[in-house]
């Protein structure tokens, strides 16, 4: 049984959490992708030895990394929690001022700073379930950093719970805070024989019971369209204005299918995130996405045969077709190992929560991190819109995920064999 008496520390951290800004740029060829990211890791090495994993320290690359020591007898295969420090590119981390909302009572949310800025009911399905809650926004003007300071603040309140309740039987814990996971490189320098841990979980998940063990498949692929610049003032029958053909090639993409806006549960779709260009030459970029990884060839080349056709229409022109691989379905390393799961599904039922299992429409560090050989699911830290404005958090979801954490450990300590 959770010591009901404990006091959690998890709001009071997050809350200090957020005052850092961690944003990172996805532009950048550094690692970290932002130096300011250093400053919270430091800071949290630094917490982390306050309340006894003496072997905490961050590296050279910012990723934080620390023990708690196995109190069991058995011999129990250390398992790590995983959060990410950075907030999103899209929306500013800095002074971020949150504020918590007491004995939530339904209706929209109304952020002070920016009377434009409403959480409201139709968007968010799961604040019906937050009634009596207290819930954490930003006042309206940055995002909040719950994706996924909640999840760094969590797990240190389970850690520190774990310490201040000896009795708790447990294995080996690891704990591990990333840098650049919003810009898809949060798995890039990480050590994992440094880390130790034979099977983890990133705590980042959404709606409280989120326990999930399914990701897209995902690859970038990058357009170039070169054209031919001239004078405009003697273009005639000579210039190929490449963002003309550019846009030729977007107008013959599908309106009403494949696309982000047109697609839900298991479908896939291919998604045009950036165009760049003048006379000479337009990139555009593109990310693909499916839960079946070989479905993503088949998107591909229906990108590169569109290309193809929009050449005919502009002889001269020619294109490069360019396709990096970013991650792949977790599942398909987690379906081999299937009791990091189980033992996942076994500790909120524990606790009087209905597991989620549904797949994600997205990716985690635990899609890559599975694939390097450490089994990764993710489960729910409580985050709500994030990436925006309008970002919102649950403070007893955050605690419900704190128990999960501690439920978590004492569970793969219980059933291994």
């Amino acid at each position: 049984m959770f010591d009901e008496n404990y006091k959690f520390t998890c709001v009071e951290r997050f809350m200090r959490y957020v005052k850092y800004d961690t944003q990172s740029d996805e532009d950048s060829t550094s690692f970290p992708s932002t130096e300011k990211q250093k400053l919270l890791a430091k800071d949290l090495a630094d917490e982390l030895k306050s309340i006894g994993l003496k072997d905490a320290h961050m590296n050279e690359w910012g990723y934080v990394m620390a023990t708690l020591q196995s109190n069991s007898n058995k011999d129990i295969p250390a398992i790590a929690f995983i959060a990410h420090m950075d907030t999103a590119p899209a929306v500013s981390g800095a002074n971020v001022n949150p504020i918590i909302h007491k004995n939530y009572q339904g209706g929209n949310i109304n952020l002070p700073n920016d009377q434009t800025q409403v959480i409201k009911i139709e968007d968010n399905h799961d604040l019906k379930n937050m009634v009596g809650h207290d819930i954490i926004t930003t006042d309206g003007t940055t995002l909040l950093g719950a994706d996924n300071k909640a999840g760094v603040a969590e797990i240190m309140d389970a850690v520190n719970y774990l310490i201040s309740n000896p009795g708790v039987k447990h294995g080996t814990i690891k704990v591990c805070f990333t840098p650049d996971e919003e810009v898809g490189r949060g798995t890039e320098k990480i050590d994992l024989k440094k880390l130790g841990a034979k099977y983890a979980y990133t705590v980042d998940g959404e709606s409280r019971g989120e326990i999930e063990s399914e990701t897209f498949s995902a690859d970038s692929v990058t357009i170039k369209f070169y054209g031919k610049n001239i004078h405009p003032g003697y273009a005639k029958n000579k210039m190929i204005n490449s963002v003309k053909v550019a846009a030729s090639f977007i107008e013959m993409l599908p309106k009403y299918r494949l696309s982000p806006e047109t697609t839900e549960d298991k479908e896939g779709f291919f998604h045009c995130t950036g165009f760049e260009g003048n006379e000479e030459l337009s990139t555009l970029k593109f990310i693909i996405r499916d839960f079946e990884t070989s479905k993503l060839q088949f998107y591909e080349g229906f990108l590169k045969e569109f290309a193809q056709k929009t050449m005919l229409k502009y002889p001269g022109a020619h294109f490069d077709f360019e396709v990096t691989e970013q991650y792949r379905n977790m599942k398909e390393v987690l379906d081999k190992h299937p009791q990091v799961v189980d033992f996942g599904v076994e500790a909120m039922k524990r606790l009087g929560i209905q597991p989620i299992t549904h797949p994600i429409r997205g990716g985690t560090d635990g899609s890559k991190l599975s694939f390097m050989g450490l089994p990764t699911p993710n489960i729910f830290a409580g985050e709500h819109s994030y990436h925006s404005k309008l970002e919102w958090i649950s403070v007893q979801d955050m605690e419900m995920a704190v128990k999960v954490i501690v439920e978590f450990s004492k569970i793969w300590e219980e059933k291994w064999k």
